[in-house]
């Protein structure tokens, strides 16, 4: 009794470390990736979210019959959450928590599969991500899917060490949010089929199927939807050699975390359960490798913002190898930390800058010099969303607008055809148009500036927004 009365109280300090720590690091990364709003400005995609969750629920639901309906589970969520406003900081809090709750179960999973110690590396890690940074203060649902991925792997975990019937309901809860995220973060899952025992595996499949039912409708509404995403090209193998840079969202430690991720693997191939050590990998590489399956089977899909989910393995196995150290794992973990920072600086300034989205409609705004009488043509009937959301002052006529209100089957909104029409008695016309100057001004890339053009104005001036593909402001003036 003096024994275990002597040996009980140093147990309080570990435990309460134990409960705490991961409370910290969510917070850390929150905040962390919060601040990567900065002076960012909305993108279309984030405008996109603002129209459909404006929308009624019948609204919503005509959308999603249309364009978007794998994002419909996030359009439920944010449609109440926009009831409180569409101010951009309230926008994005969502996926800041979100990495947050991400950090949370990063720190916890790093314990399970190694100790406290890697599980705060990991989160570290994951919070200096320039990637996380982006997605962190993006009011889009990829921060959302990667928290769902950590989440998924930390319940399978759980399930496997002791199998009873509610860890494994928790478990297909957890496939279940991954399915509901985005479509393309079930592109993890086929990671955890390497975890299967003979044990376990009828629970661990049967959480799995019906865990994956969202993943079934939503991948029959995606792929008749599938029209809407024609604009995304054909991608070759060559890709992967950017996801280092996509997965952490800056080249140089991007390619320092791979590194640590392999050692991290091949250390923990000795110490862990082997399974584990292919399953996380498997997390890292197969959802680059999934996506570009599917785009050379079915349709061209590949795009690098549907494998932030993979985000999260990377800086788990970089964590554990810095932990695996046998001595001084602390001072590794700060200085990878710090060197991940200096890498990392200038994609963190690039992400906070106003332009940090890549459209910058607040400056096409400040290149709109209107003057009385002067009209406004959009070259992506959708484009007059980021300008109706950021105009303090006035504006030139929109004279091809004939509703205020979206389409319902999409993000446009209802135009006039008559363009020669539309701008009788105008002088001058502000036509503005994603993507370069070499876009609109030849050929036939925006139908819109080749109409004005034969309504019998010529180009005046162009200005583009500098990073692509970038907005361009074009001034045009009657011949």
């Amino acid at each position: 009794m003096t024994t275990a009365a002597t040996l009980a109280p140093p147990a309080r300090p570990a435990q309460s470390l134990r409960t705490s720590t991961p409370w910290w690091m969510a917070l850390i990364s929150g905040v962390a990736a919060f601040t990567g709003t900065g002076s960012a400005t909305l993108n279309g995609d984030e405008l996109a979210t603002i129209s459909a969750a404006s929308r009624s629920l019948s609204g919503m639901w005509e959308l999603a019959r249309h364009i978007d309906g794998h994002f419909l589970p996030y359009y439920l969520f944010m449609h109440f959450w926009v009831k409180a406003g569409t101010a951009e900081l309230w926008l994005r809090l969502p996926s800041a928590v979100a990495i947050g709750v991400a950090a949370w179960f990063l720190v916890d999973l790093g314990r399970r599969l190694h100790s406290v110690r890697a599980g705060v590396i990991a989160a570290a890690i994951f919070a200096i991500l320039p990637s996380v940074s982006y997605y962190g203060a993006f009011a889009r649902s990829y921060a959302f899917a990667a928290a769902a991925a950590v989440f998924s792997f930390w319940a399978l975990h759980r399930a496997i060490e002791r199998s009873d019937g509610r860890r494994w309901v928790v478990y297909g809860g957890a496939v279940a949010l991954v399915c509901s995220t985005h479509l393309f973060a079930v592109l993890v899952l086929p990671a955890h089929l390497v975890l299967a025992r003979r044990a376990v595996v009828v629970r661990m499949l049967a959480a799995l199927a019906v865990g994956c039912v969202p993943a079934v409708v939503l991948g029959l509404v995606g792929y008749g939807e599938r029209h809407a995403i024609s604009w995304i090209p054909q991608r070759g193998p060559d890709v992967w050699l950017k996801f280092p840079k996509m997965a952490a969202g800056s080249t140089g430690l991007g390619v320092m975390l791979f590194v640590m991720a392999l050692a991290g693997a091949v250390l923990l191939w000795k110490r862990t359960d082997r399974k584990w050590v292919f399953a996380l990998v498997g997390w890292l590489v197969l959802p680059p490798v999934l996506l570009l399956a599917v785009s050379r089977l079915l349709t061209p899909v590949y795009v690098d913002r549907y494998l932030f989910v993979a985000a999260p393995a990377l800086a788990l196995l970089a964590g554990l190898a810095v932990a695996s150290i046998p001595r001084f794992q602390v001072v590794a973990g700060v200085v990878v930390v710090a060197l991940g920072c200096v890498l990392a600086f200038p994609d963190h300034v690039e992400v906070r800058e106003e332009n940090g989205r890549f459209e910058n409609i607040p400056w096409a705004l400040r290149v709109v010099r209107a003057e009385p009488g002067d009209a406004i043509v959009y070259g992506q009937s959708q484009l007059r969303a980021g300008f109706d959301y950021y105009a303090d002052s006035l504006m030139p006529v929109d004279v091809l607008k004939t509703g205020d209100t979206p389409e319902p089957d999409g993000f446009g909104y209802p135009e006039r055809s008559d363009v020669p029409a539309a701008l009788k008695g105008r002088e001058r016309v502000w036509v503005v148009w994603r993507g370069t100057k070499q876009s609109g001004l030849e050929g036939d890339g925006v139908p819109r500036v080749g109409e004005v053009e034969r309504a019998g104005f010529e180009l005046g001036s162009a200005k583009h927004s500098g990073d692509l593909p970038g907005l361009t402001v074009a001034l045009f003036t009657r011949r």
